[in-house]
């Protein structure tokens, strides 16, 4: 399903540690979001450049195949701006944390993390998309 296309609020999950991917896709399908899963830098902005309102959540692992650092943060910030971004990382460091925030991130997760918290944030993070 394209994002859009369902009544319920789209999540997209970036991380290419596809046991991360699966987990967090059913722990948030099953709270009630839609789920859109990209392994990859490459894949998430195909799902947000075909419909960058259609997503209001993404859950970002920071280092990713093709992506190491802050720069897709920034660009999901660019072509998605009313798109709340959760980065994930085992490598946050308080001017890691600082600079994320400073550049759009909602919050930043350490991993490993508790699947209830992450969904927490979520709601948070679309709650915030709602005002």
């Amino acid at each position: 399903m394209q994002p859009g296309k369902s009544s319920h609020p789209h999540v997209l999950v970036v991380d290419d540690e596809a046991l991360i991917r699966w987990s967090l896709a059913e722990s948030l399908t099953h709270a009630g979001y839609h789920v859109l899963e990209a392994p990859d830098r490459q894949s998430a902005l195909r799902y947000l450049d075909r419909a960058p309102d259609g997503v209001c959540v993404v859950v970002l692992d920071l280092r990713l195949p093709d992506s190491q650092d802050l720069g897709l943060l920034r660009h999901i910030r660019r072509i998605a701006p009313r798109c709340h971004v959760i980065i994930m990382t085992a490598y946050g460091t308080p001017e890691l944390v600082d600079e994320a925030l400073r550049d759009g991130a909602f919050r930043v997760v350490d991993k490993p993390f508790d699947l209830d918290l992450m969904i927490g944030i979520v709601g948070e993070a679309i709650a915030g998309t709602a005002r």
